[in-house]
């Protein structure tokens, strides 16, 4: 459970990030114009590459997470919400990047997440988030939230990323975490300050409405992921799905 894990949770290189995110935000100041990017995945193409990178185990848990693709498929959304946070929280173990791809800080698409059966914060957020996009949910209500959070009762600060629904632009989002399993509003989590948000077509400034840049040309491992999943099994909106 990812619980056992939260004194191992945060790495240096996470403390380096936020150092080092005013300029970031800085550039994101620039005002460029946000690049919207969706993406669909192709299950034929998703099956191909996991069969090939990670064999059948990974095939088992990539169909069981067609099956719940398929299950939650028009559902109400607190059902979608909470089935895919904890699909994600009970089928991936958490572990540092590491120890699992012997580099610092690794951002793993959900295929990589689910062939690994183990990931990071990130890894749990990205999962979540291109799961509930396929189920329909519209893009721009899902943000990918970096946060410092305050753990234990030592109140050490450190890096940690959740994923935030957003019922609105300006409404308190509700948070799917790997180390909490309930979903809860964000006012409900003393623990958590928010640094910047991003999704696919926007980046936003600690609890900013405005979007300041576009994600994908301002960070770096997030274009990475986009890139990696493409070429995994993701296509464009006009392709046709593939069952």
């Amino acid at each position: 459970m990812p619980h056992r894990h939260n004194r191992h949770f945060f790495r240096p290189g996470r403390r380096h990030f936020l150092a080092g995110l005013g300029s970031l935000l800085l550039a994101a100041g620039l005002g460029l114009k946000p690049a919207p990017l969706e993406a669909r995945i192709n299950r034929g193409r998703l099956r191909e590459s996991m069969q090939r990178l990670y064999g059948q185990q990974g095939l088992r848990i990539l169909e069981d997470w067609f099956a719940l693709l398929d299950r939650l498929n028009r559902a109400p959304l607190d059902n979608q919400l909470r089935e895919v946070n904890d699909f994600f929280n009970r089928r991936v173990r958490w572990v540092d990047d590491i120890d699992n791809w012997g580099a610092e800080d690794h951002w793993a698409t959900p295929l990589e997440t689910m062939g690994q059966g183990q990931g990071d914060c990130e890894d749990y957020s990205i999962a979540k988030y291109v799961s509930l996009k396929e189920l329909d949910v519209p893009g721009d209500r899902l943000r990918m939230i970096y946060v410092r959070a305050r753990i234990g009762r030592s109140q050490i600060v450190q890096a940690h990323m959740v994923l935030g629904y957003y019922e609105r632009p300006t409404a308190v989002p509700l948070i799917l975490d790997n180390l909490v399993p309930s979903i809860t509003p964000a006012t409900q989590r003393t623990d958590l300050d928010p640094v910047f948000s991003f999704n696919s077509e926007g980046l936003w400034a600690g609890g900013s409405t405005q979007s300041r840049a576009d994600p994908v040309a301002r960070l770096s491992r997030w274009r990475s992921v986009i890139g990696r999943m493409q070429d995994q099994g993701s296509s464009d909106d006009s392709e046709k799905r593939s069952t």
